[in-house]
């Protein structure tokens, strides 16, 4: 069987000499969004930045589109087509939003309006206030900054983490709805959320980790449904 498109095979690591990770994998297929949960401390995010090359695996491997990348620096990976949105300090609070938008573009060298167009078109708030800094704008509109400056790059994959951390459930539903609709344009989207209901309604595959470890793999609309699932992780 051909591999994902992109996968982070049992991967094992952590930050220096204490592993965080334990033979952990997780993987998107070309335009689906897989989203990554679990309890706190589980290791989520360290999953993600395990796949994305921000810190050194002692075991696994991480593959794009079939390509080995697990040595590259995440610089190398953006360069791959990788974009990652942190949870925070993900934006130029002093800068205005259009100039944010065009930091993301700063390994391009072909004409990025046609790319600007299709971010104001997906978050229209962010034409509106395109000149003013991004540090009077909210929560929710900031996260649209960031995500809007990380799709700047064009990217194969999209990777988020907390995306709609401090946002209201109205802002969240927004978000993920913009969410469905870069992953059918072709983007893979790989995210960790805290809101895990929410984000495996939207999913087409769901990892439940524990400790750093799979603890639960299907899609997303199953692990809804399992009763395990709902009753150790989704609140009944």
């Amino acid at each position: 069987m051909p591999d994902p498109f992109l996968i982070g095979e049992a991967m094992t690591g952590g930050y220096g000499a204490t592993d965080i990770l334990h033979d952990c994998t997780i993987a998107v297929e070309k335009g689906q969004i897989a989203v990554i949960v679990g309890p706190n401390g589980a290791g989520k995010s360290t999953a993600m930045k395990a796949v994305f090359g921000m810190l050194s695996l002692r075991g696994g491997s991480v593959r794009l589109n079939g390509e080995d990348i697990t040595k590259l620096s995440p610089q190398d990976r953006v360069a791959k087509g990788m974009a990652f949105v942190p949870q925070t300090h993900n934006i130029f609070t002093s800068m205005t939003v259009e100039e944010n938008l065009e930091m993301g573009a700063f390994l391009r060298r072909d004409d990025i309006k046609g790319t600007l167009e299709q971010v104001y078109h997906l978050f229209p708030i962010l034409k509106t206030k395109r000149h003013q800094p991004a540090g009077e704008l909210s929560g929710g509109q900031r996260q649209q900054v960031a995500v809007g400056r990380a799709l700047m790059t064009q990217p194969q994959v999209l990777m988020l983490d907390e995306p709609t951390a401090g946002v209201s459930p109205i802002v969240m539903d927004e978000l993920f709805d913009r969410i469905i609709e870069v992953a059918r344009s072709g983007i893979s989207i790989l995210m960790v959320e805290q809101n895990a209901r929410q984000a495996l309604n939207i999913a087409d595959k769901g990892y439940v980790l524990v400790q750093g470890a799979n603890r639960y793999t299907d899609t997303g609309a199953n692990l809804l449904a399992d009763p395990d699932v709902r009753r150790s992780f989704l609140g009944g």
